[in-house]
């Protein structure tokens, strides 16, 4: 990772190479931490952060179903992501806040220590998310079951989610796929290792419902906004494994991927397995809205 900035933490920017914790923090130990995915975007009128207040809400709300006492406002974690991505000078960059259980009382029970923020951002390149861009992503399905809402909040954007998440992508990757789709304990579709996922059948959308397990994604949100405002529509069902061997397209969404497609699915083609015309589209609409083009999306910008 190329170091440039600063990072800020509690309060204050230090030098990238000098943000710190220590060996003992609670957070290394337990996985007491929380965490946002955020990007900047170069737009024609300059950087801005996408869907910025949305972001920090979600960050505060997995704070909140942690039992995390915040030390800082929703203002001044806003405040500190655009000082953060000013510091480092780039026009485009993944932002990375994180709230976690710092140094102080060891042992399973946090609470007695201080909530510590810092807020890191860095150049965003591709990488995994390649695939999905162009040629369309293959995935397999993965022997790892989503953790429900019965394990831990499948709500909070938790570090400890994404343990069961990692064993998902790892699986997949060494079985050479480049991503892995997880099925609830009642082996419904949840979501991606780090999307949520969309299927196309018949010209109709359709996603599985929060309840299946997938997180509220923020990228989803926006993708189905977008349909909507031209004059689309999604359907929220339950989503068996089956109706992804037989959808049409398949896509994914995330801060990350933003829009990719899937052409495989196990040993299954997708459709004609190439990216279907519908998320070609849903493509170019998100990076419109994304990048400033679409008016009706400018709210969902915060300029630098």
């Amino acid at each position: 990772m190329k170091e440039v900035g600063k990072i800020w933490m509690n309060g204050k920017l230090v030098p990238f190479k000098d943000a710190k914790v220590h060996v003992l923090t609670h957070a290394l130990h337990y996985s007491t931490s929380i965490f946002e995915g955020i990007r900047c975007y170069n737009t024609l009128n300059g950087s801005a952060v996408f869907r910025l207040q949305e972001h920090v809400d979600r960050f505060f709300k997995s704070a909140k179903l942690y039992s995390m006492k915040m030390q800082f406002s929703k203002k001044e974690i806003s405040e500190g992501i655009l000082k953060t991505v000013k510091s480092s000078g780039l026009k485009e960059c993944y932002i990375r806040p994180l709230a976690y259980y710092g140094y102080g009382t060891m042992g399973l029970t946090p609470t007695t220590n201080k909530v510590d923020v810092s807020i890191a951002c860095w150049e965003w390149k591709m990488g995994e998310s390649k695939a999905g861009k162009f040629s369309g992503a293959k995935c397999k399905v993965s022997s790892w079951t989503k953790i429900d809402s019965r394990c831990q909040p499948t709500q909070a954007k938790a570090a400890s989610n994404y343990a069961n998440a990692a064993l998902a992508r790892v699986e997949a990757l060494e079985n050479g796929y480049d991503e892995a789709i997880m099925l609830n304990s009642n082996g419904k579709v949840a979501e991606g290792s780090a999307e949520n996922i969309f299927i196309v059948k018949d010209d109709v959308v359709q996603t599985p419902p929060l309840s299946a397990g997938g997180l509220e994604g923020i990228t989803r949100d926006s993708v189905i906004q977008i349909i909507e405002e031209n004059s689309g529509f999604v359907i929220e069902r339950d989503l068996e494994r089956d109706d992804l061997y037989s959808a049409d397209e398949i896509f994914m969404t995330g801060t990350a991927a933003e829009v990719k497609s899937v052409t495989q699915i196990d040993k299954v083609k997708i459709g004609n397995g190439k990216m279907g015309q519908v998320t070609k589209a849903l493509q170019k609409s998100f990076s419109d809205a994304a990048m400033g083009k679409d008016e009706r999306f400018l709210p969902w910008l915060t300029f630098v």
